[in-house]
């Protein structure tokens, strides 16, 4: 959408008056690159899955509900539930990896 120095006068004052005045100005030193900011936050766009939610578990009863949960929202398919399910009975909450404790993330960010 274009706007001419007229219509935006007219439909934003305010605005207007605070572009042609600078009053709210704010100046820009320097450019981030994608590439940056991914070596600086290694878990940027990261998303958990369904084993990144089990490890948080402290009981097998804990999974089941996490595995139901995330089915029941279509997040895993009935399938890959079943797998789930039956790697729990079997094996145990533990054989889904380690515990990931409190501000696991927030560990992984330190050097």
């Amino acid at each position: 959408m274009k706007l001419t120095r007229k219509e935006l006068k007219k439909r934003f004052p305010h605005l207007s008056k605070e572009m042609q005045d600078k009053t709210e100005s704010v100046s820009i030193d320097s450019v981030r690159t994608e590439t940056s900011e991914s070596e600086s936050n290694p878990l940027r766009g990261y998303t958990p899955d369904v084993v990144d939610f089990l490890r948080r578990c402290e009981h097998d009863g804990e999974g089941e509900e996490i595995i139901a949960f995330l089915e029941k929202r279509g997040e895993i398919s009935p399938k890959y539930a079943v797998t789930l399910r039956r790697q729990l009975k079997e094996k145990g909450i533990r054989s889904f990896g380690p515990k990931k404790e409190a501000e696991y993330y927030l560990k992984k960010l330190k050097p």
